[in-house]
Order: C-alpha cells, then structure tokens, then sequence
C-alpha cells in the first residue's frame, strides 16, 4: 500500500537509519557541489564556524569545507549516520539535531542545509527558516538545496521511498526578508551541481530592530 505523503514525511528519518551504510556508499564522492560550496565559503570569514545541518556521514561535504581551514559543527537526526561520520572525523563536532527544533547555543557564520532540508514538509520549513536565520550572525551565510517551485514529491534513498517538499521561491525570499536574510543567489536545476536546485541567502550586516 502506498503512504499518504503526510505519512511519508514522518518516516525519513528511520529511512536513513536504515539506509546509513548504503547511502554512504552510494552517495558521489565526486563533490559536484564544489562550485557551490566554494560560493558559500567566500562570503564568511576565514576559519568562520559553519553548521552542516544533516551533514549525514560528512563525507564529503561537511570533509570538504574541513579541508578548507573551517570549524565546522555537523548536525543530523540519523544516529547511524553519525556513528559514519564519527568514525571518519573523529576529532569532528558532531550532534545528534533534529534541524525542526533546532536550538544550539553557538551562532554561525554559515548554515549550510545540502540535501537535507527539503526533507521538511512546507509547513515544518516555514517554522524552520526563522530558526536558520536566528542562529547565523550578522553578515552570516545560507545555503539550501530546495525545489524548483512549490511542491511535494517523493525521491529515493536506497530502497526506500523518501519524502522532499519546497516553497517557491517568492515565499522562501520573502519568510526569510521578514527575518533580515536576503536571497542573493537562486538557481534551478543547475546542471553542473546534479540539477539542484540551490538557494543562497544573506543576514543583514546588522541587525535591524525597527520591527
């Protein structure tokens, strides 16, 4: 029997306990991202503190940006996936988060949400963005792969069905302006970076208490 999608979206997590190794395995090692990741980096400050929020088994994403002279904090709700990460990067900071409720005591000068954050449904991304927003700091950067409009749809790790949803990008630009964060990239369907969708952002360089 096929799952509801509101009965999918709760399942994504046990998805990827079950699926830890494999994806690990499966997942492109290449860094067909780097383009990105690169365009990220050059806005924070060298050796800034970045938070890879489901930074799965950190390889090589979360490995990349190490590489780069970052402090990096990795976060993700699969333990399995951290005990990958933890393996690999033992000196890593790594924490079990679950992004939807996300409350750490550190500001960064850089969030990155790579194939992680679309796992949320619409209504847990709308509750999420002021959260992401409210842990970078001022001049701080965001980088999220989403959908190329709004949506739900179903992906696929391992065996298993996986649920992603996305905003358009009018609400995504205007939840994160009522939070100082401005899209300052946004591309569809990149077709150097494995047809992502990717959205950069950045907070004011200073706050703004007006409202």
């Amino acid at each position: 029997m096929a799952l509801s999608m509101a009965e999918l979206a709760k399942r994504t997590q046990d998805v990827y306990e079950r699926n830890a190794a494999r994806f690990d395995a499966e997942r492109a090692k290449i860094l067909f991202e780097r383009n990105w990741l690169d365009k990220f980096l050059s806005h924070l400050p060298t050796g800034g503190h970045v938070l890879d929020l489901g930074c799965g088994s950190g390889d090589p994403i979360a490995s990349y940006i190490i590489g780069q002279g970052y402090r990096l904090t990795g976060a993700d709700a699969s333990a399995a996936m951290l005990r990958l990460a933890r393996e690999k990067f033992p000196k890593g900071d790594w924490r079990l988060v679950d992004m939807r409720s996300l409350e750490l005591p550190e500001r960064f000068d850089g969030i990155i949400g790579w194939d992680s954050f679309f796992h949320l449904t619409r209504e847990e991304q709308r509750s999420v963005i002021p959260k992401l927003a409210a842990h970078l700091v001022p001049s701080g950067v965001l980088m999220l792969t989403v959908g190329p409009d709004d949506g739900e749809e179903t992906g696929r790790v391992g065996d298993d069905a996986v649920y992603h949803a996305s905003l358009s990008i009018d609400e995504y630009t205007a939840i994160l302006a009522s939070h100082d964060v401005t899209v300052i990239d946004f591309r569809v369907d990149d077709p150097d970076c494995g047809h992502h969708t990717i959205l950069l952002a950045q907070k004011k360089a200073t706050p703004d208490h007006s409202h």
